[in-house]
């Protein structure tokens, strides 16, 4: 197996420590895997438990991602110079935030639902269909960035962007098909995409709380039916508070990523252990035990069969009475 350095410019001696520039701490990859593998277990009871299929495909596959990729960075603490466990977490880390983004879009279209689809911009599906179809273009992107960057690893050759300046025609170019530069422009447009998410999610929350629906020609709902919505807000406040720690800690690593790959892959970024320790595994932790913790089951219920005529939820706020109409708003 080859153990090419990726960073064709890195010095001599550094060359003997591997691709990463430095070896991975053992102690620490095995923390972040015991970690994220009893995340991801904590997941799928979740999802079965409360019927909640979709978190499989979205947070369940990001958990699975980071076990993947922190158990080859393990690997790597053994054996520093083997290219196949760097290339497993490249791919492994980068990837894994991109479906649990897809989680946070998919719960702030059942806020919405719940809270009153007028006060938003997009219709709830629409919503989801925009965002979630931007994450696949991220994650198909990430993915095919971290494919050619392995394989350039795999080749002794340095998937960093290449810079040339002509002073005769002040052309600058870069080589956009390098796999590091693929790589980084999907992170940019992941960066994006939670940008334009936050600013919508705002919105939304500012029309609701002081209830102007963005369409003038909207139906006035009954002031028992906004008392009933504002008695729920007062429990839904709690999974979007959720939802801004989840957004927080992505932006950070998405940010770092960014830092990271614009600086090249023989820079102080990415030769630097503790910035990926803090900023990808640490923030990467606290948003996914951030949704064990305050999980969408416990405030978007589904409702149970129909008695008496009336749908009742699953779980109701301690501030809201089961009764008829309080029920209503759940549907």
């Amino acid at each position: 197996m080859s153990t090419s350095n990726p960073a064709s410019q890195v010095p001599t001696g550094v060359e003997a420590i591997g691709p990463y520039n430095y070896v991975p701490t053992e102690w620490i990859c095995i923390t972040f895997v015991a970690l994220f593998g009893i995340n991801t277990a904590l997941h799928i009871y979740q999802s079965w438990k409360f019927h909640m299929w979709w978190l499989i495909p979205t947070v369940v596959v990001a958990g699975i991602l980071e076990v993947l990729g922190w158990s080859a960075r393990l690997w790597s603490s053994i054996s520093p110079t083997l290219l196949t466990p760097f290339e497993i977490q490249l791919i492994g880390t980068i990837l894994a935030p991109t479906p649990f983004l897809a989680a946070n879009f998919l719960v702030l279209g059942k806020i919405i639902i719940r809270l009153g689809p007028q006060y938003s911009r997009l219709s709830p599906k629409f919503y989801a269909l925009i965002f979630c179809s931007f994450d696949v273009l991220c994650l198909i992107i990430q993915a095919v960035g971290g494919a050619y960057a392995a394989g350039e690893v795999n080749q002794g050759q340095n998937p960093d962007k290449v810079c040339v300046f002509s002073r005769s025609t002040f052309s600058l170019t870069f080589s956009l098909f390098k796999g590091g530069n693929i790589m980084l422009i999907g992170v940019i447009l992941q960066l994006c995409a939670m940008a334009l998410y936050v600013l919508c999610a705002g919105e939304f929350i500012l029309r609701f709380l002081n209830d102007t629906p963005v369409r003038k020609g909207s139906i006035t709902i009954s002031k028992e039916k906004r008392y009933a919505k504002i008695m729920e807000w007062n429990n839904i406040r709690w999974l979007i508070l959720g939802l801004v720690i989840q957004i927080f800690c992505l932006f950070v690593r998405a940010t770092y990523r960014t830092v990271e790959l614009s600086k090249g892959w023989s820079g102080p970024i990415i030769s630097t252990q503790a910035y990926i320790n803090v900023f990808d595994g640490l923030m990467m932790t606290i948003a996914l035990y951030t949704m064990n913790l305050i999980h969408p089951s416990f405030f978007l219920a589904e409702a149970l069969p129909a008695v008496g005529g009336v749908d009742l939820p699953r779980h109701c706020s301690a501030t809201v009475t089961c009764t008829t109409d309080s029920a209503s708003m759940w549907t």
